[in-house]
């Protein structure tokens, strides 16, 4: 499930760091099943997880200088 900026800029700051959260747990098992040798599931997934987590920052950042 991909996110929008919209989504993330409509969510709580609570909401977007648990969603962070969960998105980095995410990635960190897909890194690690990558480094066993294990073929992903959605080879894609790697970079789909870093863009979102990237995005959720990018808008944390941006409310922080508001």
């Amino acid at each position: 499930m991909s996110l929008k900026a919209a989504e993330i800029r409509e969510m709580s700051a609570d909401e977007r760091n648990q969603k962070l959260k969960e998105l980095r747990d995410e990635l960190m098992h897909e890194r690690g099943v990558s480094a066993m040798g294990g073929a992903p599931s959605n080879p894609g997934a790697i970079r789909a997880l870093r863009t979102q987590i990237a995005r959720i920052l990018t808008i944390q950042k941006e409310e922080e200088e508001l």
